[in-house]
């Protein structure tokens, strides 16, 4: 009787202390470390965040030269009608979306669809996402809220802007300014929660299930809910910027 309330004690220490070292993994994955510190101003902290979206910025800038090479009017080649045809239909989609007043900002939507998208599904070659730093998502949600304020001063002017505030009642004024400040709030957190999650639930999939197993859930996690979240981040701003053009 005691050998087997000891060996019980046994199991829980190691069930206790393999919980423990999967918790302490995890964090670690989830922390952004700083990679390197330019030496300015006190120094300036360059976390893998940083570092990954410059691999990506690279990555793009390396693929639009290429892509764009010998592009031509008459008797275009199969590349370049792959290309048309994914740039149109990408395009089309925010086009549609914005209407005719809001076109000129489907190509703000179209990076940032490609970013995130690439950023979430990353991690498939070993890079850390830049989308589980919330500092990232905050960013792309305060750059997309501006934007939209701007479309709102652009089509109606800034007295017509500030006067929208009122509507569709003065009792409505509070209200609508807050939902500047909840708008980017609601952006950031939806993508960055949403990543996070994913990402939480692929790390324990691993850490219970046989190395071939997590396959299917990773095409689902890392790729198809990666992509989800680029486009649902771009529509929810493709949408906000619609209703400032109203």
């Amino acid at each position: 009787m005691l050998d087997a309330i000891a060996q019980s004690k046994k199991i829980k220490k190691k069930e206790g202390r393999n919980t423990d070292t999967f918790v302490e993994e995890l964090l670690d994955q989830l922390s952004c470390k700083t990679v390197f510190t330019i030496p300015v101003f006190g120094g300036i902290g360059i976390s893998e965040a940083v570092v990954v979206t410059w691999i990506i910025m690279a990555v793009l800038v390396l693929l639009s030269v290429v892509l764009v090479r010998d592009l031509r009017v008459e008797n275009p080649g199969k590349k370049q009608i792959a290309l048309e045809s994914a740039v149109g239909a990408l395009y089309n989609i925010f086009a549609e979306i914005l209407g005719e007043e809001g076109k000129r900002y489907a190509q703000y939507l179209m990076t940032i669809i490609l970013y995130i998208g690439i950023s979430n599904i990353i991690g498939l070659l070993g890079f850390k996402p830049p989308t589980k730093d919330i500092n990232v998502t905050a960013a792309m949600a305060i750059m997309s809220i501006l934007l939209i304020e701007f479309a709102g001063v652009r089509q109606k002017g800034f007295g017509g802007w500030i006067k929208s505030f009122s509507k569709p009642s003065v009792i409505m004024i509070p209200i609508n300014i807050m939902e500047i400040f909840v708008k980017p709030i609601s952006l950031c957190m939806r993508l960055f929660g949403n990543v996070l999650g994913a990402f939480v639930i692929m790390e324990m999939i691993k850490g219970i299930i046989p190395a071939i197993i997590p396959i299917p859930f990773s095409l689902y996690f890392d790729i198809f809910d990666g992509l989800l979240q680029a486009y649902i981040f771009t529509l929810l701003t493709a949408l906000f910027i619609s209703e400032q053009l109203d």
